[in-house]
């Protein structure tokens, strides 16, 4: 049970799989070069498992893995760019490995101004539609029966994210644009497609949960960095460090004390209360249908370009 987790808001990703043997375990994590990625992988790696760490460009994944060691493998991985994802998940799926586990783990945080590629808002398009095409390519890898799925959402999914969970009408951000309600959007997106997830893999009887690991001491948002420091130190306590951060994925992705704990939302290393609309089935499934059309409408024009191309390319030999 949940409430029997001997680990909390102060527990480590070191600390919460002190003890626990992942020899022979295969692990991907993205966002390897990332803070929360690269202390999730350094853990992972020094309990014996091996880890797959992707990152938008093999130059920073193997930076990453090579701090980590033998038992890590870059992977070029651009969330945004699904010809990207697609040569990743062909690379691993080449390997003819089972994974114990997938920790999505990387993010865009809040671009000032709107970005969108594909015709939609780049943190949308790269926190969940990303890794929504990714672990979807991945899936017949997991292992039944022991295999987890780990999806690190933020809080922002409950604080920023739009009433109605998600905008549909608006998912390239056309009709108006506010960097922090797009970002609540996509960690809400990656949340509740964890919940319709576990529900479709119950059967294979694989874990499925999303998380919130914390607020950073180091935060990147440098306004809100400096406004935090000039706070009490009774606030900045609340804060995590790197290792803080990573525990809760490093648990959910690896520890026994969570085996059989599937669809819930998490936070400091224990189930807590994520947005109310992670319980709207219709909701899910909807957004299930919308990525899917999103994915193949992609997919479908990349094809149709490169036939064109090909097309071209005899023409001009001919003529």
């Amino acid at each position: 049970m949940a409430s029997s987790i001997p680990h909390g808001a102060r527990s480590t990703a070191n600390q919460v799989l002190a003890g626990v043997d992942l020899s022979r375990k295969w692990i991907l994590v993205t966002g390897c070069d990332e803070e929360i990625g690269f202390e999730t992988m350094n853990a992972l790696a020094a309990n014996g498992a091996h880890v797959f760490g992707l990152a938008n460009s093999l130059a920073s994944a193997k930076s990453a893995c090579d701090q980590i060691g033998p038992r890590a493998t870059p992977v070029e991985c651009d969330l945004s760019d699904l010809d990207s994802v697609a040569a990743a998940s062909q690379k691993i799926r080449g390997l003819q490995v089972s994974l114990d586990a997938i920790i999505a783990s990387a993010e865009v945080a809040s671009p000032p101004t709107l970005r969108t590629r594909y015709g939609v808002e780049l943190q949308f398009l790269s926190n969940h539609i990303g890794h929504f095409s990714l672990v979807n390519q991945l899936l017949e890898l997991v292992r039944n029966g022991t295999g987890r799925i780990v999806i690190v959402s933020s809080s922002a999914s409950v604080k920023q994210a739009p009433p109605e969970g998600i905008m549909f009408d608006n998912l390239d951000g056309h009709r108006s644009y506010e960097p922090m309600t797009f970002y609540g959007q996509s960690k809400f997106a990656v949340a509740l497609y964890a919940k319709e997830l576990s529900r479709r893999l119950r059967r294979r009887a694989i874990a499925v949960n999303s998380l919130h690991p914390g607020t950073n001491r180091t935060s990147a948002r440098s306004d809100l960095f400096h406004a935090l420091r000039a706070m009490s130190s009774t606030v900045q306590q609340f804060m995590k460090s790197v290792g803080q951060r990573a525990a809760t994925a490093a648990l959910l992705a690896a520890s026994p004390c969570v085996t059989g704990i599937t669809g819930e939302y998490w936070s400091d290393c224990q189930v807590a209360k994520g947005n109310p609309l992670l319980n709207d089935g219709e909701l899910a499934l909807r957004l299930w249908q919308a990525s899917m059309q999103i994915v193949e409408r992609i997919t479908n024009a990349a094809r149709t370009s490169c036939t064109i191309g090909r097309t071209q390319g005899r023409r001009t030999l001919i003529y």
